[in-house]
């Protein structure tokens, strides 16, 4: 299985880069893992709705020229479904028993996501609702990610 993760901005602390490091290695004997980096807009002190909507769509652009029609999209998104761990581990199970080869879960910028990438998710996905920075979240993304395949294999992990 190939899962990726689309992203606005880049890493920049090198403790987040260490944390997602470690899950990377630890999900090489379950799944192909790869980021997919996309620029971030500078949103300037003040800006209005209409100058938000704009960086968004520019965002949403570029995430979605990263993602593979056959893919499916998982977004993060606060009003997305909740799913403990093992639910979200069933989950992950369940698309590949369905033959999903490809997961591309999203995470936007500083701002959100434009609704054109909310169209193109086959589901949302939430994980509190509690805004995370965008690094940390990747992090989250990453351990709970490589719980749920330990989970599908018994592992002893998640406990």
């Amino acid at each position: 299985m190939r899962i990726s993760i689309a992203c606005v901005g880049k890493i920049k602390e090198k403790f987040w880069r260490d944390a997602i490091s470690e899950y990377e290695k630890r999900l090489g004997k379950y799944c192909r893992l790869d980021f997919l980096e996309v620029a971030d807009e500078k949103t300037p002190d003040g800006a209005g709705e209409a100058l938000e909507e704009q960086i968004k769509e520019k965002e949403a652009r570029r995430l979605l020229e990263k993602i593979r029609e056959d893919a499916f999209v998982c977004t993060l998104e606060i009003e997305g479904r909740r799913l403990s761990s093992e639910a979200f581990a069933g989950w992950m199970e369940g698309l590949t028993v369905r033959g999903t080869s490809h997961i591309v879960f999203v995470i936007g910028g500083s701002l959100g996501l434009h609704e054109s990438v909310r169209r193109r998710s086959d589901m949302a996905l939430s994980f509190s609702d509690m805004t995370f920075p965008h690094q940390l979240m990747r992090v989250i993304l990453v351990e709970q990610i490589y719980r749920a395949f330990r989970i599908i294999q018994g592992a002893p992990y998640h406990k």
